[in-house]
């Protein structure tokens, strides 16, 4: 028996930390959509951002929720809320530091409320671009010692109160105070865009989905097993003229596809989703190629047993052509599912009793443009159902295709 050493689990450790780290990195992008799904708008503009989502706590004040910010006094960290109370402040510098161009850039040296200081005059101050500017110079009182300084500009602090001890104030602008924050997950964002018609886009495109997915499946099995099967003059020939139509561009169709629509009154109706797209070259050939890897004696002895063509197209080709109906189903439901071009153009942004999930995330874009957590709300009730039925059918996927277009 091999005696694997300490160098070959650490080599095993390290591949497993690098393929770790990959997955990771791959999937933290969907990981960030889906906690910023859950957040505030607010929490959302956070700088730096955060993956989890946070929401301020908030507390009850005579019938009034007020937010709960930190602030440290005497050393000791303390919940408060912010009053109605405010104090004027200026913010003073000297005639060397001050910036007469952007006086809020200025270097500010001190920071004292403005019923403690004294105006006393004007002075014209000029920059090195020439411009000049007046500034009032104040008298005002630092650690004892009394000194003229010019103010920059004003403000206002907040005066926060500590609900536990009311004795207990501190100072702060509510903007930029440091808020209580606990990790609350916002499912209101899903009702929210729901309310948008999210949910009838959402049922339109799984009706869509599910006619496509079964047309295409249901066409290219019968054409897979036609064309491997079936001897009949002019096959091969047919079969190249259809596997040719895949090279023709989706621009080139859409105008007939277009007027075709029109001209039997399926203009803006779901069917106009699902018809034209029920035939696929790409299907037949992947199962033409899969039935093909499936030996003739199986097919012989069925007939010799006196099966006819369907029942053994279904009770022997199919359940053993499992892998490549799930890769044909999983490509069928992706297209299906993420189609943007043909819906906006046959359904249209204004018929929205039509409207498939591409064409309400353009409609929630707009409505939402500056709350992005409803619009990644939106991306994630698009996105979530393809990656469920991705992971549940890999295993078939995979086998699909590794063993399609085995034999030619």
């Amino acid at each position: 028996m091999k005696d694997n050493g300490i160098g070959f689990y650490l080599g095993r450790i390290a591949i497993y930390s690098l393929l770790v780290g990959f997955a990771w990195l791959m999937l933290f992008p969907f990981t960030y959509m889906m906690m910023s799904s859950l957040k505030t708008s607010d929490d959302v503009f956070h700088s730096p951002p955060r993956l989890l989502p946070y929401s301020p706590e908030t507390t009850d004040v005579e019938g009034e929720p007020l937010s709960l910010f930190e602030f440290e006094v005497d050393g000791q960290v303390r919940q408060m809320v912010p009053t109605d109370e405010n104090i004027r402040f200026g913010f003073f510098t000297t005639e060397d530091l001050i910036n007469v161009e952007e006086s809020r850039e200025s270097e500010i040296l001190y920071e004292i409320p403005l019923e403690e200081a004294t105006e006393l005059r004007e002075i014209v101050l000029t920059s090195p671009d020439g411009e000049e500017d007046e500034f009032d110079v104040y008298e005002i009182t630092v650690d004892g010692e009394t000194l003229e300084a010019v103010l920059a500009f004003r403000g206002a602090q907040t005066i926060f109160v500590d609900l536990n001890d009311p004795s207990v104030t501190a100072l702060g602008v509510e903007r930029t105070a440091t808020p209580v924050e606990n990790v609350e997950f916002q499912f209101s964002n899903y009702d929210a865009v729901f309310d948008l018609n999210l949910d009838r886009a959402l049922v339109n495109t799984t009706i869509v989905t599910i006619g496509v997915v079964a047309g295409q499946l249901i066409t290219s099995i019968f054409g897979g097993y036609a064309f491997s099967r079936l001897r009949f003059r002019g096959r091969d020939a047919l079969f190249l003229l259809y596997l040719g139509s895949i090279m023709i561009p989706f621009v080139v169709l859409v105008i007939p596809m277009y007027r075709l629509m029109v001209t039997i009154g399926w203009e803006g109706k779901l069917v106009s989703l699902i018809v034209p797209w029920i035939f696929t070259a790409y299907g037949t050939f992947l199962m033409r190629q899969f039935f093909m890897s499936i030996p003739k004696e199986l097919e012989e002895a069925a007939l010799m047993d006196g099966a006819s063509r369907m029942r053994i197209l279904w009770t022997i080709f199919v359940p053993l052509s499992t892998p490549a109906v799930a890769t044909l189903a999983i490509f069928s439901f992706l297209y299906a599912w993420n189609s943007f071009l043909w819906p906006l153009l046959i359904i249209g942004e204004g018929n929205e009793a039509n409207h498939v999930l591409t064409l309400s995330l353009i409609r929630l874009s707009n409505a939402f443009a500056d709350q992005p957590n409803f619009v990644l709300t939106g991306a994630a009730v698009a996105i979530l159902p393809p990656i469920i039925i991705f992971v549940l059918a890999q295993r078939y996927f995979i086998e699909g295709v590794a063993s399609s277009g085995l034999k030619g």
